[in-house]
């Protein structure tokens, strides 16, 4: 399975670690699944985080010889200390480093902040796996469906980044992360995470809705959303995503999932049976409510906004979607009403 990236990648330690991770590794069966799933640890490696709102990454390095698929996402980690974790897949990772500072939305640099220099996730072959936040449980996709990481796919590490709440004292390490649960059964049914965000601005004492929304354009595919999370940091009332469809002039807006934020920032069910085709649109809208006198960015630090809906799905017999993220201005720029796309809008407040 993956390779810790602290190594030298040579090809007789690969072979070798490969052996140790296999006689090591923890078998997990279930009645529900008709093959073996193995389990293995991606963590940080005791870091000291001594700044708020740090972002870490650690990669892991895929052996190139065999496919895997990810089947299960158990998480470590506790919310007093981790404000939220994202698992990236890469086709290089953003640093050769054991560890670096890859704060979201920044520029990479060669400058260093307390020991950690500073690089983006991925260098490459950016694609969002998995989210947690607010102590979400343990997280098993349906039987049949994974990710499908190494080999002929386009993922080569994995990349666990956190998002650190405090500075940590001097004594003080943390091991914060993932455990993996994959398969060696070649599957057909490959998962994938679509991202609708924005970008944008919360005015002081208001409420706000964040909207973003954008039309699915790869030919031949077609989508099967099955699961759905949410996230805002503290002024998030409710986040929807939708489906729009067109069909003979008639646009319908049907329902993927509908979650209030400060709940467990877990994956749910998706609300409607659907698939997702080329030509339809994918919405989100965030309703923000700040009682704040001050403008409130979306940003990088606890005290910045997010607006994120992830759509976890699985297509049959054929590579995910190469359309990862959908981004719009947010507020003030872009709503949905000014969108000539869009009709029929849900007027429920959401």
């Amino acid at each position: 399975m993956p390779l810790p990236s602290s190594v030298q990648y040579s090809g007789s330690l690969i072979s070798l670690l490969v052996v140790v991770i296999v006689v090591f590794t923890t078998i997990i069966r279930s009645s529900a699944e008709s093959y073996r799933v193995d389990k293995y640890s991606l963590l940080m490696p005791n870091v000291q985080p001594k700044k708020k709102d740090l972002y870490l990454c650690t990669p892991i390095m895929i052996d190139p010889s065999k496919s895997y698929f990810i089947v299960g996402f158990e998480p470590k980690a506790h919310g007093n200390t981790t404000h939220h974790m994202l698992l990236y897949g890469c086709s290089e990772p953003g640093s050769d480093d054991p560890v670096w500072n890859c704060g979201e939305m920044q520029m990479p640099s060669l400058s260093k902040h307390k020991g950690y220099m500073h690089s983006n996730p991925c260098k490459s072959g950016f694609n969002i796996m998995y989210a947690w936040a607010r102590d979400a449980p343990t997280l098993r996709l349906p039987n049949g469906i994974g990710f499908k990481v190494g080999s002929d796919s386009q993922i080569n590490f994995l990349v666990l980044q956190i998002h650190y709440h405090r500075m940590f004292e001097d004594d003080e390490t943390d091991n914060s992360g993932i455990y993996l649960h994959y398969t060696e059964q070649q599957l057909d049914k490959q998962a994938g995470v679509y991202l609708l965000t924005t970008n944008g601005i919360i005015p002081p004492n208001s409420i706000e809705h964040m909207e973003t929304s954008c039309p699915l354009k790869e030919i031949d595919k077609v989508i099967h959303p099955f699961a759905y999370r949410v996230h805002t940091h503290e002024l998030g009332k409710m986040v929807a995503g939708y489906r729009v469809k067109n069909s003979n002039g008639v646009q319908k807006w049907d329902l993927l999932g509908k979650r209030d934020p400060m709940t467990p920032q877990m994956f749910y069910p998706i609300e409607n049976n659907i698939t997702i085709e080329s030509g339809d649109i994918l919405a989100a809208r965030c309703t923000m409510e700040s009682r704040r006198n001050t403008y409130t960015r979306i940003g990088t630090t606890s005290d910045d906004e997010m607006c994120n809906f992830y759509m976890m799905y699985w297509v049959d017999g054929t590579e995910p979607l190469q359309q990862h993220i959908c981004v719009s201005e947010g507020s003030p720029h872009y709503y949905w009403y000014r969108d000539p796309n869009l009709i029929n809008i849900p007027d429920e407040e959401v």
